[in-house]
């Protein structure tokens, strides 16, 4: 048995398909991934023995770089890749899963080859809603007079076939197939699946589309952290972390020296994560440190709060550790993330993606509170962690060659 699993992202879209390939590899199958050629994705796909196929741009340079100047010469080099690289990645494979970056050509690569597909999301905040707007994307802005979601929904599936259409349907007739008309539809099929802890993000009432809810893609890591990082957290009383992964944080001025300032006017050390947005110490005083990759499963265990983006990943793993959380969310699904944690009080949603001194220690009152770190204990009992097993065995169930699942939709 063979699986193919195919995204295009950051290191959020990468991990959870690390995970969902290390529980499909427990389970008896072969694992081929399709990813970007960052070195840090191959490491950590490798890392779980999966042939690891890259394509495309590397993702750092394209995030913490300059954009590519043409969009939809971007999209076609993404969708050539899809018909050229992960098509023969999956040659000899059973079943088909893509995600990240609208996959444009999965669905039609699979098709030819005569095997089921799958599209999964991390959230539903590109499906169609009535409930709210669409993220912006490249393209034309909304007519005059266009009003309410559906409008705007439309629309955007307009904007995707501005930039994927075309390319698509060329590859498509290249190899005998006929063409389609939505871009957007056709990659998410009938009945995507949502790989998101059920208590951190329930969706029945947030996408007009039916989703199969499978819980987060969490994978374990069992690294030891660091003697310097344990030095440091021995040495105190527990610190506030403050990262913002693979966010460039370009729209936040002087973060670093913000946020180690908002940490110390709470009488609190800090941990700070270098992240791409490549944050470092502000001065040298022995109340602050600075860390790389780390284990963030271990590390949220033994930290006062977590001040992060928002990214679903992050959110996940400091709710599973109990740890009270600031989001700082910039964009997409990260307000989500943050109004989600506010709600469950366990933790703080601050306003906008560029915090202030006032602003960040407002929200870090909040989440330093006894009554924050208690409801994020409770919380942590009822976070899922089976969803990458419950995953896998859908998928294998989907290419007719395991035993039948009893995953809860």
């Amino acid at each position: 048995m063979r699986v193919l699993l195919m995204s295009y992202g950051s290191r959020g879209d990468i991990a959870p398909l690390a995970a969902l390939a290390l529980r499909l590899r427990e389970l008896g199958a072969e694992v081929r991934v399709c990813a970007p050629p960052d070195e840090e994705f191959a490491a950590l796909l490798g890392g779980v023995g999966a042939e690891v196929v890259p394509f495309g741009r590397a993702v750092r340079a394209l995030v913490t770089g300059t954009p590519p100047p043409d969009v939809a010469g971007f999209a076609a080099e993404l969708v050539g890749a899809h018909f050229g690289t992960v098509a023969a990645a999956a040659e000899g494979c059973d079943v088909l899963m893509a995600s990240g970056l609208m996959p444009a050509g999965a669905r039609s690569v699979a098709e030819k080859l005569g095997i089921p597909y799958v599209y999964a999301c991390f959230h539903p905040f590109e499906m169609p809603s009535t409930h709210y707007p669409p993220s912006p994307r490249p393209g034309p802005p909304a007519p005059s007079g266009t009003t309410g979601n559906r409008a705007l929904w439309d629309l955007d599936a307009r904007k995707v076939n501005a930039l994927y259409l075309a390319p698509l349907n060329t590859h498509r007739a290249s190899i005998g197939l006929p063409p389609v008309d939505n871009v957007r539809d056709h990659v998410f099929a009938d009945r995507p699946w949502l790989a998101a802890d059920p208590v951190l993000g329930p969706w029945r009432e947030l996408t007009d589309v039916d989703l199969l809810q499978t819980g987060a893609w969490i994978l374990p890591d069992e690294r030891p952290l660091t003697a310097d990082v344990l030095a440091f957290l021995d040495a105190g009383t527990p610190p506030v972390y403050v990262g913002f992964g693979s966010m460039p944080m370009r729209a936040a001025a002087d973060v670093a020296t913000v946020s180690v300032e908002a940490v110390r006017a709470q009488g609190r050390r800090v941990l700070v994560s270098r992240g791409w947005a490549a944050l470092g110490l502000v001065d040298d005083a022995d109340d602050c440190h600075v860390v790389g990759d780390v284990n963030h499963q271990a590390l949220f265990r033994r930290v006062a709060a977590v001040v992060h983006h928002g990214g679903a990943g992050t959110t996940t793993t400091a709710a599973l550790a109990g740890a009270p959380q600031v989001v700082v969310p910039q964009f997409v699904d990260q307000p989500y993330w943050a109004g989600r944690v506010a709600e469950l009080g366990i933790g703080a949603a601050h306003e906008g993606p560029a915090p202030a001194f006032e602003s960040l220690s407002a929200a870090l009152r909040t989440a330093l509170t006894p009554e924050t770190s208690a409801r994020a204990a409770a919380v942590a009992g009822t976070i899922r962690t089976d969803g990458a097993t419950v995953a896998a065995k859908l998928l294998l169930d989907k290419a007719g060659r395991a035993e039948p699942s009893s995953a809860t939709a």
